[in-house]
């Protein structure tokens, strides 16, 4: 081991723990806002095996803004069928119990957002953003582990060390985010406890190949949930029915012995796996390789806390849910793009170090939301055998893709109802929630208003609010390197197409709104206003955290 005299130190703005789809996301969206990174992951090279699989709209919204989204969807089209339906049968070979989704986009159209939902392998992904960081600057060192980290007033010392030679070095940082996954070692050494139902199931992943094309080849189905007397999970193949994974929640009836069959990975035999494939495909002796197994717990927990000092913790590393509705990579996700550009801004000196306290309020009660969301379609969709009434009321998945509401000091709230999601038809552009979609006309191009967002603040006025466009010129000096931008809707330089704005943002021809670099709504006024410069530079003062 190497002394302390002999520990090199690194200096990095922001040090990122965990190379897995969290990580490399957050150093993409990090690197949006020319915010270098460092990222340290234990593995030398990620796993192969087949992981989340399902990103939602706001997902394929942020990776839009991030420049990926047409070679994420070129990616999709590669492995899997589009569009596919998510079906619940008693093997691949027997009967469909009942339609879950008929399509992946079903009820999606351009009025909502214009982008799709897609299915993507997550090492495929991973491939992608990785790529993506390191184009614009990010750093990753594998078989790097953290082992300690101390703060004081300036920064994070972490302590990390190479996991074939033991060597130790130290990553000299000035803000830490945890992105370890499940067993969070940014999470222990903070000491923060999970809270939550625990453990429901210890579950399976069997990764596997065996020809499954007279089953569901040329067949627009993306996902089947499985339930028969030998197990019950969910499977999914990749395009050319060669290959998939299985996981399994319970094996045997839960009827029977519930405990028993809550623990399927009591038997990780390569002959059981087999049999439990052989089950699920309903076919008795369908050759049948193992390709591997993972074993992990079906949980519903959110952290306690998001956010201690200059530590973060943003996806598994915060929340754990069942895999039921592809919930816990999208909002992990979402979680790094809600932090980067905030971290970017404290970093540069726009905005005070207040503004990432704003952090937690906004992402942990999505989260909580979230959880019990993906909660309730476990025990609806995979374990009806619980026979559980503490799951929340099913709330339509366009709410939780992409109708959540934030209530935080980062939002100058009108009337606050402290609602946590809305339908995203119906938010008209509130302060807290997603900036809604609708289509303009720019430079001669048809775009949708949301590609003006990702990289600045935004504001939106009305075609006579002149007056605000003014005043963001006059101030914008008056804030250290602030970007803002303005822009008339239903001006020369862009025109509503679908004469929508009013409607979507509730606002008056004079009115106006302000969009922060997440795309969320921030302050709004509804009609003109005395003296638009002081009512704007207040706004954007509070929002900063520069009082």
């Amino acid at each position: 081991m190497t002394t302390l005299a002999e520990q090199t130190t690194t200096n990095v703005a922001v040090l990122i723990v965990g190379g897995g789809l969290i990580g490399p996301a957050m150093a993409m969206f990090l690197a949006q806002h020319g915010i270098s990174s460092m990222t340290v992951e234990r593995m030398r090279s990620g796993s192969p095996l087949a992981r989340a699989g399902h990103f939602h709209l706001r997902t394929i919204e942020l990776f839009r803004a991030a420049g990926i989204e047409a070679e994420v969807q070129r990616q999709s089209e590669q492995d899997f069928v589009p569009e596919g339906a998510l079906i619940a049968m008693d093997s691949l070979s027997g009967r469909k119990l009942f339609d879950i989704i008929p399509s992946l986009n079903v009820g999606v159209d351009d009025m909502l957002t214009p982008c799709r939902r897609l299915f993507v392998n997550q090492p495929s992904l991973e491939r992608i953003l990785h790529k993506r960081a390191q184009e614009v600057g990010a750093t990753v060192r594998t078989g790097c582990e953290l082992i300690d980290f101390c703060e004081d007033d300036d920064g994070v010392t972490a302590t990390v060390r190479d996991v074939d030679n033991h060597a130790e070095s130290e990553i000299r940082c000035q803000y830490l985010i945890g992105a370890d996954g499940a067993h969070s070692k940014v999470r222990e050494l903070l000491g923060i406890p999970m809270d939550g139902r625990g453990i429901f199931s210890n579950s399976i992943t069997i990764y596997f190949h065996a020809d499954l094309w007279p089953q569901l080849g040329d067949k627009p189905i993306s996902l089947v949930y499985i339930n028969n007397p030998v197990l019950g999970g969910f499977l999914r193949l990749q395009k050319d029915c060669q290959s998939g994974f299985l996981g399994v929640n319970t094996v045997g009836n839960p009827k029977i012995d519930t405990v028993k069959a809550a623990d399927a990975a009591a038997d990780i035999s390569e002959p059981h796996l087999i049999e439990l494939v052989r089950a699920a495909a309903g076919v008795p002796d369908l050759p049948v390789k193992i390709d591997g197994v993972a074993r992990w717990r079906a949980v519903s927990d959110v952290a306690r806390e998001f956010q201690r000092g200059r530590v973060f913790l943003v996806g598994d590393a915060a929340h754990l849910m069942p895999p039921n509705g592809g919930f816990g990579g999208n909002t992990g996700i979402q979680d790094a793009h809600n932090l980067a550009w905030k971290l970017a801004l404290v970093l540069k000196g726009v905005a005070g170090p207040g503004l990432l306290d704003s952090y937690e309020p906004e992402r942990k009660p999505v989260a909580k939301f979230t959880v019990e969301q993906a909660y309730t379609r476990y025990v609806t969709r995979t374990a009806t055998y619980l026979g559980a009434k503490d799951y929340e009321p099913l709330v339509h998945d366009f709410n939780i893709e992409l109708g959540y509401i934030y209530h935080s000091p980062a939002i100058l709230a009108e009337g606050d109802d402290g609602k946590p999601h809305d339908d995203p038809r119906q938010s008209r552009g509130r302060t807290g929630a997603r900036a809604p979609h609708f289509f303009v006309e720019r430079d001669g191009q048809r775009r949708p208003i949301l590609d003006l967002f990702g990289g600045n603040f935004v504001l939106l006025a009305g075609p006579a609010g002149e007056p605000w466009c003014e005043a963001v010129r006059t101030i914008g000096s008056r804030f250290k390197d602030l970007k803002l931008d303005a822009y008339r809707v239903g001006g020369p330089m862009l025109c509503d197409l679908d004469n929508r704005f009013y409607e979507a943002y509730d606002l008056s021809a004079a009115g106006a709104c302000l969009v922060r670099p997440d795309g969320f709504v921030a302050w709004r006024a509804k009609t003109a206003e005395a003296d638009p410069h002081a009512r704007l530079s207040h706004a954007l003062r509070t929002l900063l955290f520069l009082h």
